[in-house]
């Protein structure tokens, strides 16, 4: 299996001060979750730590609170009142006061479909000032509602949609026959009116916004198996923590979600990985992508 190398001009992380603290590397919020989904959040918020996160919060409603917070004794977790197995309406307020205090936020790993929860969502589209990243159900909530409600948003925002989700986001069936470079400039037109950065995934994920796009090179159809989306958001978030801005952190993630993925189907094969074992190869993306950068 072939394994490109980074490209010349490939985002990175700052070298870590001699001198320095957790507290230097970024706080993550993950809001996500519901019964039978606690999963996803998990994913995101592992991902998060392995890609240099300093303090990573799970955010999850109470009825699977217990399940999360045992995928990992490093991740800080929160547990917010329910109902219908997922957040309900009243945890609002106190989740979007949590999430103020991250550094970054990840929305919408197995965080489901109900009323309350695409209230929350929009909220937090709308509302958190800091950087976030958008996936899974968040996407389908944003989707619900007019695409000029996108348009205002209170900070940096990251959308990662698969093809499915971003023809939702276009108002268009999930199903419907669409070529791929079709639905790449409809994502390119989509990022500059709403102002944001789309990752769209898939066979040579492209990633656009701020006026730049980029196509990633790394990844094998492996990684088409549940929760690799997860991962990649928790990388996305971790890198928005460091500082780092919205298109770099997108174009970064993607390249090492990838090449941990290259790895694991060269360690595994293709048809017995799992998003787990892309998450245990975090380290070969950033290592690569580390040994191959250009002097700053």
């Amino acid at each position: 299996m072939s394994r490109p190398e980074p490209p010349a001009d490939l985002p990175r992380l700052r070298a870590r001060a001699a001198a320095s603290s957790k507290r230097d590397y970024g706080r993550v919020a993950i809001i996500g979750g519901a019964a039978g989904m606690a999963g996803a959040p998990a994913l995101s918020a592992m991902a998060a730590l392995r890609s240099g996160a300093g303090l990573v919060e799970l955010l999850v409603p109470e009825i699977v609170l217990a399940i999360a917070a045992a995928f990992d004794p490093c991740v800080m977790t929160h547990g917010f009142v329910e109902e219908q197995g997922g957040f309900a309406a009243a945890a609002a307020d106190a989740i979007t006061s949590r999430a103020a205090r991250a550094d970054a936020s990840a929305v919408g790993p197995g965080i489901g479909r109900t009323r309350p929860v695409q209230d929350l969502v929009l909220d937090l589209w709308r509302n958190l000032s800091g950087p976030a990243v958008f996936d899974a159900d968040a996407l389908w909530a944003l989707a619900q509602v007019q695409r000029d409600q996108l348009r205002t948003h209170a900070g940096p925002r990251v959308l990662t949609p698969h093809q499915g989700e971003m023809q939702r986001l276009l108002g268009r069936p999930a199903t419907a026959d669409v070529t791929r470079s079709d639905l790449e400039r409809a994502a390119a037109a989509l990022a500059a009116e709403i102002d944001a950065v789309i990752v769209l995934k898939g066979a040579g994920t492209f990633i656009v916004g701020d006026g730049r796009s980029a196509r990633n090179e790394t990844g094998n159809p492996g990684m088409a198996t549940a929760g690799t989306g997860d991962v990649l958001t928790g990388v996305v978030a971790a890198l928005l923590a460091h500082g780092m801005p919205s298109f770099d952190a997108a174009r970064l993630a993607a390249w090492v979600h990838g090449r941990a993925g290259d790895a694991a189907a060269h360690d595994l094969g293709q048809v017995s990985m799992t998003a787990r074992d892309l998450l245990d190869r975090l380290h070969v993306g950033f290592r690569a992508a580390a040994a191959n950068a250009s002097p700053a």
